[in-house]
């Protein structure tokens, strides 16, 4: 039964033109009426009715251009056509430049905004239809492109599935066109849903109003909230707001369910491009709202803008983002034929016959081995080693217990053990039936690995004691699995239904039975989600496929010849995962894996001894720690890391003094520190001499060295504003952004579609990625890295890449680390230097003007300030790179005056 609505949601009011407001045009407004139209015996169907509408289509016949097609938007509750003002704006300027010129039509449906308030119910039906009555009498023809938002996200598909002659193309943002049956509605509609609150809540009061504009992120200024309260100010003018919300179908048998349930089968239907956008802060539309989306529309592209929340046109860059999405998929407002063109080719045609060759290959060929294949380090009672036999029978098991208990390929596990033998037991016997292992680094914290977990969506979860502790806490989804026996009340609190030994025993009942393990997936299914850093922003889901991930272990194979027999010591974690695929005996050190800077050089020494290790990975801020912590190794430590022969570190810059620091721990070793990132895990490569070689050379940058073999390095040269907006090239001398190419780069991110197309724009191979650092390439074809594209700083004399100035004011008597950064507007940035002295200051403050000019006449450069800080802050997975943004922000609120604090 739908709640009754007070009196004043029956009141009448004529339509009328808004009154001035930020941002919108007011030669975009109009008002236009619909006739009455008749049934079949003479009666009235629907009365005339007077609709408000925003129409780009007066400005466009000014500028004397043609529409390609028309932008059809249609808001929800409780906004109005206001909320596609910046979609209009847009339109118009893309047009102007010389762009696909698209007529934008925003409506105000009935009863909101300053349409007619006609005194009656509008059901989902009414309001489909009623759409279709504007649509008609605006004389709508199409291409049209759908766009809409709440329960508008509805209307608009509902009115696309009744015109597909008309439409090409849907786009949406935070939407729902099912309710599961499992699930509750969202608290927040329960609470307004009820009968005693409905009318006080949405139509009496303005609390439905006022709740809506409280949860935009960031807060709405004030004139902005006063526009969307603009055509809400009395309870008379409320009346469809509060019906909106009744409307809502809470079961079977509301008035709107049946039609609700008919444009959710007519939306999985539709044969067009589409266009998933979400704020994944929505406390109303949650994610599996979009998770049933993208599965009506599975040709659908998806974007969440992280951190935006259920006003998304306000929250994020939506017009953009749809408009360079229409130039791509309709760039004369229609689908470009397809070209029978050939598929781009895959990772195994260009790396060869290898990378086809599964992850598992090497388990397979030493499946009746009894040499060590994993050592732990810290396992409970000590160190433990597992050879090739048992490691090989555990991922069978393992994967035939998954497979039993109903994890099917393409479900995602999200694994949340730090290295060892369960997590790569986990790890392979998922990607062996064709599921797709999550990773998300500890180090993110809790509010990022919730964001990473949430946005990954995992169907399962394979979890220790902390992960699955988090899981229930933070509410992430997935059904969960132990990796450890757990008391029974416990085991009900976190909600784990299985332990990882009993899925073994599920899974050895099972092949005992003669049941096989599922075919392997193909080599283009996607295998994994691995999570960057999150120290350039929000981490991002980085999607590899089985030949990817082969075509990495490959890469690391062929350039450090890492093999089977090899020993590894790996204290970075994806070279721990890798281990097995690469075939060699590796041991994680015993480390705090989420924080780097406890590894120390005894640790290191002992795992060496315990694999018979030869190859020695660390972070920079692990092998920081193990040169400082040097005096504590004894003989006998001192003669097992002479046994190394080749040590790697990567994940930032690292000096020639900490590698030569290095050597003198590991004299017979090769340093080597190669160049990559999630997206693409070995770049380029360059050795201690190289790197020594580089520093007698005046450049600016970090050398990075040369491109890995199969990898093409290419450069996008930056403008006077700082962009990368040149053609890419290879000619010696020109920063610009760094592009790569190489079979073993990253497939896509993960329902990131704006962040995907940025990272492959202007990129003429299908395997190429702009990295989103700046640098150049020399003579000789090494490559030097010198910043992040977002940390350039626009002066007034120039462009300035961060790195240079930083390692010469590193070189000023007194200073360790130096972060450079600007303040200021684009163009008019002034550059401030930022240091740590040595010894450490105590406390934040103005550099001393001896220290000062020092600094200055080291950078050459006009320098606005010079400040001292104890620490500079780092990123949070390799305690390494210093977080120019956050230091930039702090730095610009102190010289306005904020209070001198650590950054």
């Amino acid at each position: 039964m739908t709640p009754r609505l007070p009196r004043a949601a029956a009141s009448t009011a004529p339509a009328t033109l808004p009154p001035p407001l930020p941002g919108l045009d007011p030669a975009w407004s109009r008002l236009v009426t619909v006739p009455a139209s008749a049934g079949p015996t003479g009666g009235t169907v629907r009365p005339e009715r007077t609709w408000h509408v925003l129409d780009t289509a007066a400005e466009l016949d000014e500028l004397g251009l043609q529409p390609v097609g028309t932008l059809l938007c249609v808001h929800g509750n409780p906004t109005w056509s206001y909320l596609w003002r910046s979609v209009l704006a847009h339109s118009l300027e893309v047009a102007a430049a010389g762009g696909p010129a698209w007529r934008v039509v925003a409506v105000d449906q009935l009863g909101m905004g300053f349409s007619e308030r006609t005194g009656e119910d509008h059901r989902l039906a009414d309001r489909v239809a009623d759409l279709g009555a504007l649509t008609d009498e605006l004389g709508l023809t199409g291409p049209v492109v759908t766009l809409g938002h709440d329960w508008g996200g509805v209307v608009s598909l509902g009115w696309a599935v009744d015109r597909p002659d008309l439409v090409v193309a849907v786009t949406t943002c935070n939407t729902a066109v099912h309710q599961p049956d499992d699930a509750p509605i969202p608290a927040p509609l329960r609470l307004a849903l009820r009968p005693h609150l409905l009318g006080r809540a949405t139509v009496v009061t303005p609390a439905f109003i006022e709740t809506t504009l409280a949860i935009a992120h960031p807060r709405l200024d004030r004139a902005t909230a006063d526009a969307y309260r603009a055509p809400y100010r009395g309870a008379a003018r409320r009346g469809a707001v509060g019906g909106f919300v009744a409307d809502i179908p809470v079961d079977a048998q509301h008035p709107s369910a049946a039609e609700l349930d008919r444009i959710a089968a007519g939306v999985a239907a539709l044969d067009v491009p589409a266009l998933l956008m979400w704020g994944p802060r929505d406390p109303v539309f949650l994610e599996r709202y979009l998770d049933d989306l993208a599965e009506r529309l599975p040709q659908a592209d998806v974007h969440r803008f992280e951190g935006a929340g259920h006003l998304l046109p306000d929250d994020a860059d939506v017009a953009g983002t749809v408009f360079d999405w229409l130039g791509d998929h309709l760039p004369d407002g229609a689908v470009p034929a397809q070209a029978a063109a050939s598929l781009p080719a895959g990772p195994e045609e260009h790396a060869g016959a290898d990378a086809a060759r599964p992850l598992w290959a090497h388990l397979e060929d030493l499946r009746e081995s009894d040499e060590p294949a994993l050592v732990e380090m810290a396992a409970p009672g000590g160190t433990r080693t597992i050879s090739w036999r048992l490691l090989s029978r555990r991922i069978e098991e393992v994967a035939a217990g998954l497979v039993d208990l109903g994890v099917r390929p393409g479900d995602r596990v999200s694994l949340l053990v730090t290295p060892g033998a369960d997590l790569t037991a986990a790890l392979y016997a998922c990607v062996r039936v064709g599921a797709v292992v999550v990773v998300a680094d500890a180090g993110l914290g809790l509010g990022g690995l919730t964001r990473a977990v949430r946005g990954a969506r995992p169907d399962w979860i394979i979890g220790a004691l902390p992960g699955l502790a988090a899981a229930r806490a933070l509410g992430w989804p997935g059904r969960r699995i132990a990796t450890l026996a757990l008391p029974a009340p416990v085991r009900a609190a976190l909600r784990v239904e299985q332990t990882l030994a009993a899925v073994a025993r599920r899974g050895a009942a099972r092949l005992a039975a003669g049941t096989a393990l599922p075919v392997a997936p193909a080599s283009d299914a996607p295998a994994a989600v691995l999570f960057t850093s999150g120290s350039t922003g929000p981490a991002k889901g980085v999607v590899y496929t089985h030949g990817q991930l082969g075509a990495v272990r490959d890469a690391l194979a062929g350039q450090y010849g890492v093999g089977v027999g090899t020993g590894l010591v790996a204290g970075f974690a994806p070279f721990a995962l890798l281990g097995p695929a690469l075939g060699t005996r590796s041991v994680a050190p015993d480390m705090d894996v989420t924080a780097p800077r406890t590894l120390t050089a005894r640790a290191v020494a002992d795992a060496v001894v315990a694999a018979d290790a030869t190859v020695v990975f660390l972070s920079p801020a692990a092998l920081a720690n193990v040169v400082a912590t040097a005096d504590t190794l004894t003989d006998d430590d001192r003669r097992a890391l002479g046994r190394v022969r080749l040590f790697l570190s990567a994940g930032a810059p690292v000096s020639a003094a900490l590698l030569t620091a290095a050597t003198e721990l590991m004299p017979n070793a090769s340093a080597h520190t190669p160049y990559g990132m999630t997206e693409g895990l070995l770049m380029t490569d360059v050795d201690l001499d190289g790197v020594r070689a580089a520093g007698s050379v005046s450049s600016s940058g970090i050398c990075v060295g040369r491109p890995a073999a199969s990898v093409r390095v290419r450069i996008a040269p930056l403008d006077a504003d700082g962009r990368a907006t040149g053609a890419l090239t290879e000619t010696p001398d020109v920063t610009g952004e760094i592009v790569v190419a190489a079979p073993h780069v990253r497939d896509h991110y993960d329902r990131l579609w704006r962040t995907d197309r940025a990272a492959r724009l202007g990129v003429d191979d299908p395997r190429g990625h702009r990295t989103g650092d700046v640098g150049h390439l020399d003579a000789s074809g090494q490559l030097w890295v010198e910043g992040r594209m977002q940390h350039v700083i626009t002066a007034p004399s120039g462009v300035v890449t961060p790195v240079g100035p930083e390692q010469r004011v590193e070189g000023v008597d007194g200073v360790g680390r130096a972060g450079v950064v600007g303040v200021g507007p684009s163009g008019r940035q002034q550059v401030v230097a930022v240091v740590e002295t040595v010894p450490a200051a105590r406390r934040a403050g103005l550099a001393d003007p001896s220290l000062a000019d020092a600094v200055r006449a080291a950078v050459d450069l006009p320098v606005a300030a010079v400040l001292v800080v104890p620490v500079l802050p780092t990123d949070v997975r390799h305690n390494s790179k210093v977080d120019r943004a956050r230091l930039a922000r702090w730095a610009a609120s102190v010289l306005a005056g904020g209070r001198m604090t650590r950054p």
